[in-house]
């Protein structure tokens, strides 16, 4: 259940989102979690950095450790020790990421999909309700509907036969979502929320109709479908501005993939509440670090840098873990310099803490 609080003048929505599993104040930002884990950090850990949510893959999840093991932890919250709430995603977008680059992989018909796993090659099929079905016995508090993610460089042609095709399972994933609800004998908080994903690629008319399609559907949330970049690079502002005016002021509205800081804080003042991406943690591994500085303003390191070996000070001197304040610069780039997992972790910690932070203060803003 969504109960929107207040709209700020600067547009951002504060809410309240009750899950089966905790209540969260929009907006917010889920880290990857993908395969049941956040990469190189305990629970405990992804916890003090403000982390209250995690977003997980279905198609990966799927695959290993595969659905038999789970239900026999108990479900996925019990199997990874985590105790807050969970989104899972319908794995649609990696599997048309797959079969798009690679069409030797499988093959995408209007019913269902067919691929080979990139694991061992076997063959699966995946439906919009295979897709529920699989997200009931992970047993999470927020589901997507299985949609067809088209690469951006597709010809409107293309986007509209996804949009067609999204539209049309989003019913079939409403279907199976309330036969799972009265086979399970859910009701009240257990339900879990169900968000449709609007597709329609940089042709805002496209987004429309899909949104006006899905909304009489009837969804709790609506997702921003694709990258929210077009070929070039280049950010997709009025797209996503107009797709967020499209969606239900009480539904939720889930921006997914996005992103950097900066297009986080203006997503969030065009309405979005809700906001998952690798950057953090995936940028972390490599050595870049996200230092907030007045202002609201924000800088980032590579703490490869030669400058870095004989910093010093504190890896940030503001952060509330005591990792950042207490571990220098220097030693940092010493542990990225022998490849030290070690300090992928802390930088991975900070940029954790540090993405946690910009959505604290949206909330208070």
């Amino acid at each position: 259940m969504f109960k929107l609080i207040k709209t700020t003048k600067s547009g951002i929505r504060r809410g309240v989102l009750q899950t089966a599993h905790g209540v969260l104040n929009t907006p917010f930002y889920m880290p990857d979690a993908t395969r049941g884990f956040v990469k190189l950090m305990t629970n405990d850990e992804v916890k003090s950095t403000g982390t209250a949510v995690l977003v997980v893959n279905t198609f990966h999840l799927y695959l290993q450790p595969g659905l038999a093991v789970i239900k026999k932890a108990g479900g996925l919250h019990r199997f990874m020790n985590w105790s807050g709430p969970l989104l899972a995603d319908s794995g649609g977008f990696q599997v048309f990421s797959l079969l798009y680059k690679n069409k030797q992989w499988g093959e995408i018909r209007d019913d269902k999909v067919i691929f080979k796993s990139p694991l061992d090659g076997s063959r699966h099929e995946l439906s919009p309700e295979k897709s529920i079905q699989i997200q009931f016995a992970l047993g999470v508090d927020m589901m997507v509907c299985l949609d067809d993610c088209p690469p951006n460089e597709s010809s409107r042609a293309e986007i509209e036969k996804a949009v067609k095709r999204t539209i049309a399972w989003a019913k079939r994933c409403k279907a199976e979502y309330l036969k799972q609800i009265k086979k399970r004998k859910l009701t009240g908080v257990k339900k879990p929320l169900l968000f449709a994903v609007i597709q329609g690629g940089a042709e805002i008319d496209l987004r429309e109709k899909c949104a006006q399609e899905l909304v009489r559907i009837g969804f709790d949330g609506y997702g921003f479908g694709a990258r929210p970049i077009d070929q070039e690079g280049n950010f997709l502002a009025e797209v996503l501005a107009k797709t967020a005016s499209f969606i239900p002021e009480k539904a939720v509205r889930f921006a997914l993939g996005i992103g950097t800081p900066a297009d986080i804080k203006r997503c969030a003042e065009m309405g979005w509440d809700i906001f998952d991406c690798v950057i953090p943690t995936r940028e972390g591994r490599h050595g870049k670090l996200f230092i907030a500085e007045k202002n609201d303003k924000y800088t980032s390191i590579n703490i490869n840098n030669a400058c870095f070996a004989t910093d010093f000070s504190a890896i940030n001197k503001n952060s509330k873990l005591k990792e950042l304040k207490t571990n220098s610069r220097a030693y940092l780039h010493h542990l990225f310099k022998l490849n030290e997992l070690l300090g992928q972790k802390i930088a991975s910690l900070n940029n954790l803490e540090f993405y946690q932070n910009v959505l604290a203060k949206l909330r208070r803003s």
